[in-house]
């Protein structure tokens, strides 16, 4: 079976590795820390150097819906879409495939695919931690960078 590595250029596999281990490694902590994390972005600009997104905050409401963070967070990635290489939403999300939480991580690169990426998760018992199982990637949609 091909993989998206077959036909990406080596930069492109190294900021899309980077920009997963960034995007999943602040909900890790997050999840650790806190047991939750609210949706962001992530991205990598031209000059390599990488910004991470979040959504404003809303002084009416401390707990704003995910659909309106991941929009604000795409809207911020677009709105900077010629200085990006590559960008990634992270989300958490309830899977079937896994039976429980995942986080997801959608991830484009301006030369290369665009990829969705799931990390299941389980919280133990409070203050114990959490645990995660297995990572998987498939072909996802692009929502910020054109494809060149």
């Amino acid at each position: 079976m091909s993989s998206w590595r077959d036909t990406a250029s080596a930069q492109t596999q190294d900021d899309l590795d980077r920009l997963l281990n960034v995007a999943l490694g602040f909900a890790q902590h997050e999840l650790d820390k806190r047991g939750e994390f609210f949706p962001y972005a992530v991205a990598i600009k031209g000059d390599g150097s990488v910004e991470m997104f979040a959504a404003p905050p809303n002084p009416s409401s401390d707990r704003p819906a995910a659909a309106d963070v991941i929009a604000s967070c795409l809207s911020q990635l677009a709105s900077k879409r010629n200085q990006l290489r590559a960008a990634a939403i992270v989300a958490g999300i309830r899977s079937q495939e896994y039976g429980g939480d995942a986080i997801e991580v959608n991830l484009e690169h301006i030369q290369g695919p665009a990829l969705r990426v799931q990390l299941s998760y389980a919280r133990r018992t409070p203050g114990a931690g959490v645990e995660y199982g297995q990572i998987r990637a498939q072909s996802g949609d692009r929502r910020v960078l054109p494809s060149i």
